[in-house]
């Protein structure tokens, strides 16, 4: 339920808002690379998670995009 609810969040955002919200997403995963190098990272399963996050936020920009044209 909580994906749901976050797609339908994102897909209610601008243009602008979204790719906010990537370069927010593509920093705390770069963050999290880090801690996990230095072995900092307590929570791995973060990482995956913000890589599907991120995936996300590029399919909406995507759908965006296409429904525009």
């Amino acid at each position: 339920m909580k994906i749901k609810t976050y797609v339908e969040d994102l897909k209610t955002k601008s243009a602008a808002e979204l790719n906010d919200e990537l370069v927010a997403a593509k920093k705390e995963l770069f963050n999290l690379r880090f801690q996990n190098a230095t072995n900092q990272l307590d929570n791995t399963s973060r990482i995956k998670e913000v890589r599907k996050n991120i995936a996300r936020i590029q399919t909406v920009i995507f759908e965006k995009t296409n429904a525009a044209e």
